[in-house]
């Protein structure tokens, strides 16, 4: 039987609400007996499997337990893991997965090599249908880490929790010394990972996560009460960072972000606006960078799965003006045009500064499928900025006439009255009633109900 006292049986604990834990195939152990393998305790076959509640709400578990074959994973191990994605899928509830794994068990060679892919085949049909999250606590290396690559959100131990495909010295030309590519701080600066932190953290950043996602895709999410009041005025929010602006919005100031060492020059995150869960979006630099959209359009298509509205804070000038640039903006672009335009749940963008070119386009604007776009009364909304635009348009003209024709294009063509004329923003609305309108829109569009065309899915 399973060890429920030793490190995995505690992790267990530790997510879940007190006392609430129901074991699931216990007695379950390895059945191969080639290499001496009869003769080796296996209890639980190294991974605890069952379900509990976390704030009350059905969530299904497995624990990895490093002090049984190293957690590798062989045939009844997977097997176990595989039955609990079956039931997670028949009632509809979450997957969280504890990793500390010392990879695919030698002594089982195709039958462990087939049992990760049973594990990657739930992942997949899982995906879209329930949340799933892992948590890396010790290793997690070689095929072990598409695990939480496939996942929705990963969390990884900041001291212990190492992932990786291959160890940092058996990259060429590397060393543990010289890069740890395994450390959980690297793999969140490269994205593959969303959130660091101690074991304590961890557990309460995933029960804090749970708490926002709805329970399935098809469960409308639970709307939970608050003395925020939605009309509350925002003083202030025209001078604090995207992340401030996003938190001054959210109820009682909690936005949770999300793959926040990653692609800074993007915010992507949960709250609550009026106690309904809400994914936000915000630029955090001048600059649309590749990463940056491809973090955006991975995020919206989560929320787009889960009917969890998205609300766009829009600040962009132009795209990165690099090599990598060159190379990953096209189409890291696109498939953030794709994730909104795609995206039927409810679309509220504000432009809060400028807004030029088509980086403010692909940055969830009218044209590409927002619902309503408010802008506070100094954005900027045009092509490009007035003075560069001026130097186009008069060519070899002198100094005044070059003034002259800014403050021109930037009257007819750049000011936000002028694209409120022409309907690409609904309303100009001053900053601290930022908070007012976009409640007052969610709730406007709670009922939306919006048509693709019939096909089996996109290819972007």
């Amino acid at each position: 039987m399973s060890d429920l006292n030793g490190a995995a049986g505690k992790r267990i604990s530790s997510l879940l609400d007190a006392n609430s834990f129901v074991e699931i195939g216990g007695g379950v152990t390895a059945r191969s007996t080639d290499f001496n393998m009869d003769e080796k305790k296996a209890p639980s076959d190294g991974v605890i499997t069952g379900y509990g509640t976390v704030g009350g709400n059905l969530v299904y578990v497995y624990s990895q337990d490093a002090a049984v074959l190293g957690g590798t994973i062989g045939e009844m191990h997977a097997r176990k893991i595989v039955n609990i994605y079956k039931m997670a899928m028949k009632t509809g509830a979450p997957v969280v997965g504890l990793i500390d794994c010392g990879g695919v068990r030698l002594q089982e060679s195709t039958d462990a090599l087939d049992a990760v892919g049973s594990i990657y085949m739930s992942e997949v049909m899982a995906s879209g249908v329930i949340p799933q999250i892992t948590a890396v606590f010790g290793s997690c290396g070689g095929g072990l880490s598409v695990i939480p690559a496939l996942s929705d959100f990963s969390f990884v131990e900041s001291s212990k929790g190492r992932v990786f495909v291959n160890t940092p010295d058996a990259i060429i030309g590397n060393t543990i010394d010289k890069c740890d590519t395994a450390a959980a701080s690297y793999q969140a600066e490269k994205g593959n990972v969303d959130f660091v932190g101690t074991e304590e953290e961890v557990f309460a950043n995933m029960r804090a996560l749970l708490a926002l996602l709805p329970c399935n895709n098809e469960d409308d999410g639970e709307i939970v009460a608050t003395n925020d009041d939605p009309n509350r005025a925002v003083t202030g929010i025209d001078g604090v960072t995207a992340a401030g602006q996003l938190a001054l919005l959210a109820d009682n100031g909690a936005f949770m972000e999300v793959k926040k060492d990653f692609a800074t020059s993007m915010i992507t995150g949960f709250m609550r606006m009026n106690g309904v869960t809400v994914g936000a979006v915000a630029n955090n630099d001048k600059e649309l960078r590749g990463r940056g959209a491809a973090k955006a359009a991975s995020f919206i298509k989560f929320c787009d799965a889960y009917g969890i509205p998205v609300v766009t804070l829009v600040n962009v000038e132009k795209f990165s003006q690099s090599k990598c640039g060159e190379i990953t903006m096209p189409k890291s672009a696109a498939s953030l045009v794709y994730a909104y335009a795609d995206a039927t749940v409810p679309k509220v963008t504000v432009v809060t500064g400028k807004a030029y070119g088509t980086p403010y386009v692909v940055m969830g604007s009218k044209s590409v499928g927002a619902d309503m776009v408010y802008a506070w009364p100094k954005a900027e909304i045009g092509v490009m900025d007035a003075k560069a635009a001026a130097k186009i348009l008069y060519a070899d003209a002198d100094a005044e006439t070059l003034k002259e024709g800014a403050a021109k294009f930037s009257s007819l063509q750049q000011s936000v009255s002028s694209a409120a004329a022409r309907g690409y923003v609904d309303t100009i609305i001053d900053p601290q009633d930022t908070r007012k309108y976009v409640i007052g829109a969610l709730e406007m569009l709670y009922t939306k109900r919006e048509d693709r065309p019939v096909k089996k899915h996109g290819t972007v």
